[in-house]
């Protein structure tokens, strides 16, 4: 599964869901990269915030990260859009690669790299990984005759159509294509896909999206067109210029141009096949069939990990370039503020399945864990240090019950991020917030005499949101900056490293605890 050398030696117990496997102190994460054939949406957000958080939280706990993001541009339906625009198609990407780009920092996105595969190292690495395929024999010349969906840029058979001859994605028509195109021998892996994924059980998850890649190359593999004559927007084949390659032959390489492929093989040995790809349920097939097959008719090894998420849905329907309920990122942070749109992403919908995506919901969430919670716990300590302690917070009293119910949940929580399930690590968080909130109900802080009882009470508090501030970097990075800062600490909480930081008595007490606005005001519908 993990290659041999010192990049990727074993440092500790991983897992993806409720498989577990070892991991490594190298952490390569992607996203898909997005058609640029319109502005980018939610959808393409709770994708990006999710693999950003995962990126936050690895670093947390000392790995070395590298997060890749990036636009896929070519291909038939971005160069009719660009038609449909007047433009020519470098033109028109030159106008939408930046909206994603723009719409990643306004979510504070952290990414290491953005790629464009109409950038030079891209289209080198393609005809690179490509060559290395024709060379072992795996590329022949033939004629094809299919059924296309330009949307999905995807053939489909008869039988995989649906409403009489619609795409079972966009539910739109298909077109038949007929031209001369080189083909990859995908029926050659078939058997070594299966050994591969018997030999590697936590190649994709969750187990359910496993099994369905499995049964898919069980049900038999057919030879795929992999150039097209009938375009020329797209990287040449370089055995044969009159073609280009097809647009998901030439994105899924994205994942190799980025870490050296082809240019810096020190570097590219360093990152690979140790990654871990996120992607959506609707590219199963392109990412766990034709992208391990292809590695392995190049003579790289396969993708390491593959997890599949479900869809964001609004009104029932997926969110989509196609569709009108597009939502634009930028329009929400606008509206509710950064961190609260990546809390609801990562908190509501658990990843790996559907999840419906409403206002309601994201202000619902608001309210109950940010105002109420985590927005009343830092107001009201700060307000308490300084009426009762001169503005001054005190250190926490190793022998506080929250210590205990600290050390649990930063463990709970701790497993939750590892296992790529940032929604019940946020639940465990928030159960350390709502002890404290009652913790601080029952002694009352505020109605009793200055002194050592209550700077127990009020330094166990500060030490909690101590270690919440550091918990919450993967999910709300400005909001746990400035939970730091309000309670005097220097630094960075995104500079600590668990599980050192998350050890009760932290807090060393002292420091100026500052009484501002509230963090997280509350808000109505």
């Amino acid at each position: 599964m993990i290659g041999p050398g010192p990049a990727r030696a074993i440092r500790r117990r991983w897992s993806w869901g409720s498989v577990r496997y070892r991991a490594v102190s190298k952490y390569y994460i992607t996203t898909p990269i997005y058609y640029v054939k319109d502005a980018p949406h939610v959808g393409h957000a709770y994708t990006t915030v999710n693999a950003d958080a995962l990126a936050r939280w690895h670093r947390l706990i000392g790995d070395d990260v590298f997060f890749l993001t990036g636009t896929d541009e070519h291909g038939q339906k971005v160069a009719r859009a660009a038609e449909e625009q007047g433009l020519a198609p470098k033109a028109w990407t030159d106008q939408l690669a930046p909206r994603f780009a723009s719409a990643w920092a306004e979510l504070n996105i952290a990414n290491d790299d953005f790629i464009r595969t109409t950038e030079p190292r891209h289209a080198g690495a393609v005809q690179h990984f490509l060559s290395q395929i024709n060379d072992n024999g795996y590329i022949f010349k033939d004629t094809y005759r299919g059924l296309y969906c330009v949307s999905c840029e995807q053939y489909y058979g008869e039988d995989e159509l649906v409403g009489g001859g619609l795409c079972p994605i966009h539910r739109t028509p298909v077109e038949h294509l007929e031209e001369e195109n080189y083909f990859f021998r995908l029926s050659a892996f078939e058997q070594k896909l299966i050994d591969w994924y018997e030999a590697n059980p936590t190649a994709v998850v969750p187990e359910s999206k496993r099994n369905e890649a499995l049964s898919f190359i069980k049900g038999g593999l057919r030879d795929i067109s992999i150039t097209r004559t009938s375009i020329d927007w797209g990287v040449r084949v370089p055995w044969d210029d009159r073609h280009v390659f097809y647009v998901w032959y030439d994105a899924l390489i994205n994942y190799l141009t980025a870490i050296g492929y082809g240019q810096d093989e020190g570097r590219f040995e360093t990152w690979w096949p140790a990654v871990h790809h996120l992607i959506g349920k609707e590219i199963i097939r392109f990412h766990c069939v034709w992208w391990p097959a292809m590695c392995m008719a190049a003579g790289i090894e396969p993708p390491a990990h593959v997890q599949v998420h479900g869809w964001l849905l609004l009104g029932g329907e997926k969110m989509s370039n196609s569709s009108v309920n597009q939502i634009a990122p930028g329009d929400l942070v606008a509206e509710y503020g950064v961190d609260p749109v990546r809390y609801h992403l990562l908190r509501d919908i658990p990843l790996g399945s559907d999840g419906e995506f409403s206002a309601e919901g994201i202000v619902s969430r608001y309210n109950s864990d940010l105002a109420n919670n985590l927005g009343n716990l830092l107001s009201r300590v700060a307000t308490v240090v300084g009426s009762k302690c001169e503005g001054t917070g005190p250190a926490p009293s190793s022998d506080s019950r929250l210590a205990s119910i600290a050390a649990t949940v930063v463990a709970e929580a701790t497993q939750a991020w590892n296992a790529g399930q940032p929604n019940l690590a946020l639940e465990a968080t928030w159960r350390l917030i709502r002890e404290t909130n009652a913790e601080l109900e029952k002694a009352e802080p505020w109605k009793a005499e200055p002194g050592p009882a209550v700077d127990s009470v009020l330094g166990s508090a500060l030490e909690v949101l101590r270690i919440v501030s550091i918990l919450v970097v993967p999910a709300m990075p400005a909001s746990a900056e400035e939970i730091w800062r309000r309670i005097g600490l220097e630094g960075s909480p995104a500079e600590q490293r668990l599980p050192e930081a998350g050890i009760w008595g932290g807090y060393p007490g002292g420091r100026p605890v500052e009484k501002a606005a509230p963090l997280f005001p509350r808000r109505k519908v």
